[in-house]
């Protein structure tokens, strides 16, 4: 709730927001922590360190900077701050590990090994052509979600505007994404004489060179430097110094500077009044001024992940999702996203996957069995040893054989089955875990009698466990929902299908959009449907509590807040993996970069049908009329008459047809169970909820 802006206070977040305001006199939590944050506000909090700064002195550290030793560790560091660093003559210079670096080398040996199966060159990511019209196309889409720096809502919102074509716009988006450009109005500006809104205009025509590339705007440091040099006629040395104080702005130097400039420019014909103004512009601007050889390396990781994802879109997204496997929201996003670009997902498979994501096919990617959880590397990699060594895995009974049961134990056994990976290895989940007690039993059996060299050789004895082999015994499979939770469970999402989708054709006709497409609406209430994936509750400072709830639909997740009373009154739908209909308002939640939902009203399933749905339409063909079936229809309504919504018998017959509604005596609840009951008694889709 505190504005993302530079130089906010505590103070002023609470005079801003009306919700944090609320907050801090409801809960008794976020008072204390605002109050302790207000003592503590601008005081140095610790010891800091640069992640990438690095220091190299000619001879002994010590004779320049006093050292500091971290607590517990041998990590040292200099005392100077960056700047007392620099004043003593030394350079910091940054070195910047970036994951995405090992995405993209990830990504260029999985593509290389085919193309040299295939016979063909290898890819070298540093010679690509920066001009590819499939990868301008992608960021113009703004299908930019696991592109390098590119994949925030912002950041989309600011592509879809800007409509890149060129390297220098993908440089230029990196330096115009940050709260100065946006909030100064430069990024609009920028993005008006882009596409010809407004007139590109020069300062002075010496200059065009210069900003041309920026349509006249001065938006890199190094811009700043090269007019001071062009047109005022200083060194690249003394331009640096410039723009170092312009930074800064300190006020003695940046006096300094105006007469210099201004004198160098008058000696080269520019008058006092332009030479003045350009200066203003320069000291304006070279306060969100970026540093252009920064945001272009930037840039061209931007523009390789781009490429990848355009050309080897399932190599590159088998790299992205093993990059990110211990965080499962991360996970669930980009396996979304997949799906989105048409790749297909397939289920984890101890007989075919390996520790990582990897692929078949251009189009198609295997489940990496490192997201399992539960299921450690040490356990994966035996998987994989025993499998290339003996060839795939024929069964449960086999697979329990071939492994270390030290390793392998029953708890990592029902993970791999619940998450779908011995899928191939039997009937169904239901009758792999069925037989898994005497799978363990049998192969603890086989290792025994190896170990001391036994076999029956008069039969009387287990013959399956001498030859390490068993029998199943037919189980009904699990329904969609134990088979769901069970993924949920060990995959951290739901990988063959999502609670909410049986219920998405009814869910269309009153809610306002999936979270994916959400965007705030002045003074009008939204209605959201989802899935309750986390919950989190607090003690209110005035009594009761607030929840804070992320809710999943399986095309984005969306946090909810619901406040005392509305707690109050909902509090018993609010349990995790509920699905819930919520009406509230939408605001921006500047903090993550995404939105939430401050909710009105909230209904289960059930309650939602009574909300909304006109009435229950149960639709009856002549031939299934006879035989009882008033009688059966009355007995399947009579536990749910207590409800209020109203129900229709359609009844057809060869030339005739006829809408029959029921008395108000006969509206009912529209349960689950009971649509299910009438599905059964009068036939698949033969029943309906009209909205």
């Amino acid at each position: 709730l505190i504005p993302f802006e530079i130089g906010i206070t505590l103070d002023k977040a609470l005079e801003q927001e009306e919700a944090l305001r609320e907050l801090y006199r409801q809960d008794e939590e976020v008072a204390a922590i605002i109050d302790l944050g207000r003592k503590l506000e601008g005081i140095t909090r610790n010891a800091g360190k640069h992640a990438g700064g690095v220091v190299i002195a000619p001879s002994q550290l010590t004779d320049f900077t006093p050292l500091y030793c971290e607590p517990g560790t041998r990590s040292l560091v200099t005392q100077f701050d960056k700047d007392d660093v620099e004043a003593v003559g030394l350079v910091k210079f940054d070195f910047l590990g970036l994951r995405t670096l090992t995405i993209i080398d990830r990504a260029l040996q999985t593509i290389n090994r085919q193309r040299e199966a295939q016979g063909e060159p290898p890819i070298d990511i540093g010679t690509i052509p920066l001009d590819d019209a499939a990868s301008f196309e992608l960021l113009k889409s703004c299908a930019t979600t696991a592109i390098f720096q590119l994949e925030s809502r912002g950041m989309k919102d600011l592509i879809k505007r800007l409509q890149p074509d060129s390297f220098e716009d993908i440089i230029a988006l990196v330096a115009l994404f940050r709260p100065g450009p946006l909030q100064s109005g430069m990024v609009d500006d920028f993005i008006n004489r882009k596409h010809g809104r407004a007139r590109v205009e020069y300062p002075h025509p010496d200059l065009e060179s210069i900003l041309k590339p920026t349509y006249g705007i001065i938006l890199y440091q190094e811009q700043v430097m090269q007019i001071a040099q062009v047109l005022a006629g200083y060194s690249l040395g003394a331009a640096d110094l410039l723009r170092r104080a312009m930074g800064k702005k300190k006020p003695e130097e940046m006096a300094r500077q105006r007469a210099v400039f201004t004198e160098g420019a008058l000696k080269r014909g520019v008058d006092e009044k332009t030479a003045t103004h350009i200066f203003d512009l320069m000291e304006k601007f070279a306060g969100y001024g970026f540093n252009k050889s920064h945001s272009a390396a930037y840039a061209l990781v931007s523009y390789q992940t781009a490429w990848l994802k355009a050309h080897f879109p399932a190599a590159f997204m088998a790299a992205v999702i093993s990059s990110d496997m211990d965080h499962t929201d991360k996970v669930v996003t980009f396996i979304d996203e997949c799906h989105d670009m048409g790749l297909e997902v397939l289920p984890p498979d101890v007989n075919r996957c390996h520790y990582h994501f990897t692929i078949t096919d251009e189009r198609t990617i295997l489940y990496g069995l490192g997201a399992i959880k539960g299921v450690g590397e040490a356990v994966i990699e035996a998987i994989v040893a025993a499998r290339e060594s003996a060839g795939e895995f024929s069964d449960l009974f086999d697979f329990c054989r071939r492994l270390d049961s030290k390793k392998v134990n029953r708890r990592v056994l029902e993970a791999l089955i619940r998450a779908g990976a011995m899928d191939r290895l039997g009937p169904n989940r239901a009758t792999l875990m069925d037989a898994l007690p005497d799978a363990i039993r049998i192969a603890e059996q086989y290792l025994r009698d190896a170990a001391v060299g036994q076999s029956d050789l008069f039969g009387v004895g287990d013959s399956s466990a001498a030859a390490g082999g068993g029998e199943y015994r037919m189980q009904k499979e699990w329904e969609e929902e134990q088979r769901l939770r069970g993924e949920k469970e060990t995959l951290g999402l739901y990988l063959t299908g999502h609670p909410i989708e049986r219920y998405l054709p009814e869910l269309k006709q009153f809610i306002s959009s999936r979270i994916v497409d959400i965007k705030p609406t002045r003074n009008q209430i939204i209605t959201v449907a989802g899935l309750i994936v986390a919950l989190n509750t607090r003690n209110s400072r005035r009594g009761g509590k607030l929840a804070f709830i992320t809710l999943d639909d399986r095309s984005g997740r969306i946090e909810l807040v619901v406040f005392p009373e509305e707690y109050e009154r909902h509090r018993e739908l609010l349990v995790k993996d509920r699905l819930l209909v919520v009406e509230g308002d939408v605001s921006m939640d500047d903090y993550s970069g995404g939105y939430r939902v401050s909710a009105r009203e909230i209904y289960d399933m059930e309650q939602a049908r009574m909300r909304w749905a006109r009435r229950l339409v149960v639709s009856v063909e002549q031939e299934r009329a006879g035989n009882g079936f008033v009688r059966s229809l009355a007995r399947t309504l009579e536990p749910y008459r207590e409800g209020g919504c109203p129900v229709a018998i359609d009844y057809r017959r060869p030339g005739a047809s006829a809408a029959l509604q029921l008395g108000e005596s006969w509206r009912v609840r529209p349960a689950d169970v009971l649509l299910q009951k009438l599905a059964e008694l009068a036939g698949e889709d033969r029943v309906r909820l009209e909205y």
